[in-house]
C-alpha cells in the first residue's frame, strides 16, 4: 500500500509546483501576455479562490464514486489543464486555464488524503497521510524553484509543460486498487455550512484565512519586489525561493513537534508575532536600506519568514481539531478552503501596493493581515475562558 501512496505523492508534488509557481514567474508572463504586473498576480487569486469554492462542491458531487476513479480523474483532467494553460494565446485564456487547474488539484488533493487513510492499518494512517502532504512540501523546496528557473530559461509555457508530464506520470501510476469503506459518511454541503458556522471553528477558520492573506501579500510579488530591491536575476531569485522552501519545511516539521510540547495556541500566537516583525521589515529593507545591504538582509529576513511562518500551519490545524475532535477529517477540509481563500485575498491585497508603484509597501500590508489575525487568536482565547468559566464555578 505504501508503495501505491508514492503516486500520490508525486501527484501532490505536481499539485504543489504548480499552485505555487506562479509567482515567481510573474515578470515573465507579465511582459509575454502584455499585461501589468498586478494583472498577472490575479492568476494566483483565480486560482486560489476556485480551490477555496470548488473543492467542498466536487467533494459531495463526486462522493458516491470510487477514490481511485476519483484520484485518476483530477489528475488527468490536470495534466490536460497544464497543456492547456501552456498553449493559452492570451491572459484570459490562461486565466480559465487556472480555474480548471485549481478545480483538479482541489478535488485531488481532498480525496488523495481520504485514501491514503483508507488503505492502510489504523495504527498507520498518520503516517500515510503525511507521506501524501510530504509532495508539497518537497514542491516548496525543490519544485517551485526548479519550475521558476525552467520558466526563466526556456519560458514560462515550458514549466507547465513540465509539470504536465510529471502529472501524467502520475496519473499512469493511480491504477489503485479499491479501497475499503469509507472511514465516515458522506458529509453534505449543509452540514459542513453549519459546522464551519460554530463560533469557535469560525473564528479559526478566519485566524487561517486573515494569516495566508498576510503570507501570499508578499509571496505572490516576491519575485519582482527581491529585482527591484536586491537587483537579482531570474537564477538568484529561483535559489531566494529554494532557500524559503527548506526554512518553509524545517519550520512545519518544527511547528508540528512544538505545538504537542508547547500546546497550539501559544506556537499559533508566537508565529503571527514573528511574521508581524519579519514582514514589518521586508518594507523596511526595502524603502531604507541601500541595496548592498538590502541584499543580506533580504536573504535573513526570508529565511527566518520560511521557518517562523510556516510553523503556524501544523499548530493552527491541531488548533481547529482540538476545537471539534470528531469532526476533524471536516474541519481539516474547511481549513484548507480557509487558506486557498486567505492566499487569494492575499493576492488582492498585494496587487493594490504594487498597482499604485509602492511594491515595497507589500511587507506592511502583509503584517496588518498578521495582527489581524493575531485579534482572532485572542477573542478566540477570551471566549473559551469564559465558556469554561461557569463550568468551574458550578463545580
Amino acid at each position: 500500500m505504501f508503495r501505491n501512496l508514492f503516486w500520490l505523492t508525486l501527484g501532490a508534488f505536481a499539485i504543489g509546483t504548480e499552485s505555487f509557481v506562479v509567482s515567481g514567474l510573474l515578470p515573465s508572463l507579465s511582459a509575454d501576455l502584455g499585461v501589468s504586473l498586478w494583472r498577472a498576480g490575479q492568476l494566483v487569486t483565480a486560482f486560489s479562490l476556485t480551490y477555496a469554492v470548488a473543492t467542498p462542491l466536487l467533494a459531495v458531487t463526486t462522493a458516491a464514486w470510487p477514490r481511485e476513479r476519483v484520484l485518476r480523474v483530477a489528475m488527468g483532467a490536470f495534466a490536460l489543464a497544464n497543456v492547456a494553460a501552456a498553449a493559452a494565446p492570451t491572459y484570459g485564456w490562461l486565466v480559465a486555464g487556472r480555474i480548471l487547474l485549481a478545480a483538479c488539484a482541489g478535488l485531488f488533493m481532498a480525496t488523495a488524503g481520504g485514501y491514503a487513510a483508507s488503505s492502510v492499518k489504523p495504527e498507520q494512517r498518520g503516517r500515510a497521510m503525511a507521506l501524501v502532504y510530504l509532495g508539497l512540501t518537497v514542491a516548496t523546496v525543490v519544485g517551485v524553484p526548479l519550475g521558476t528557473l525552467v520558466g526563466h530559461l526556456f519560458g514560462w509555457r515550458a514549466t507547465f509543460l513540465g509539470v504536465a508530464a510529471l502529472s501524467a506520470v502520475a496519473w499512469v501510476g493511480l491504477c489503485l486498487p479499491r479501497t475499503p469503506q469509507p472511514l465516515q459518511a458522506v458529509v453534505s454541503l449543509k452540514e459542513r455550512i453549519a459546522i464551519a458556522r460554530r463560533p469557535d471553528i469560525l473564528l479559526g477558520l478566519l485566524t487561517t484565512t486573515t494569516c495566508m492573506a498576510g503570507v501570499f501579500a508578499i509571496y505572490t510579488y516576491l519575485s519582482p519586489l527581491l529585482a527591484q530591491v536586491s537587483g537579482y536575476g531570474d537564477t538568484q531569485v529561483a535559489l531566494v525561493l529554494m532557500l524559503f522552501g527548506v526554512g518553509s519545511a524545517i519550520g512545519n516539521l518544527w511547528g508540528g513537534h512544538a505545538a504537542d510540547a508547547l500546546g497550539p495556541v501559544r506556537v499559533v500566537r508566537r508565529a503571527l508575532r514573528g511574521v508581524i516583525a519579519l514582514f514589518c521589515l521586508v518594507s523596511v529593507i526595502a524603502m531604507w536600506v541601500p541595496q548592498p545591504v538590502a541584499t543580506f538582509a533580504m536573504l535573513a529576513v526570508i529565511a527566518g519568514w520560511g521557518v517562523v511562518g510556516w510553523s503556524f500551519p501544523p499548530a493552527q490545524q491541531l488548533n481547529l481539531v482540538r476545537s471539534a475532535p470528531t469532526l476533524a477529517p471536516v474541519v481539516l477540509s474547511l481549513n484548507s478552503s480557509a487558506i486557498y481563500l486567505g492566499v487569494s485575498v492575499g493576492a488582492v491585497l498585494g496587487s493594490f501596493a504594487v498597482a499604485s508603484g509602492h511594491i515595497e509597501r507589500v511587507g506592511f500590508v502583509g503584517a496588518a493581515c498578521e495582527a489581524v489575525a493575531l485579534l482572532l487568536v485572542s477573542l478566540a482565547a477570551r471566549r473559551r475562558t469564559v465558556a469554561v468559566r461557569p463550568l468551574a464555578d458550578a463545580a
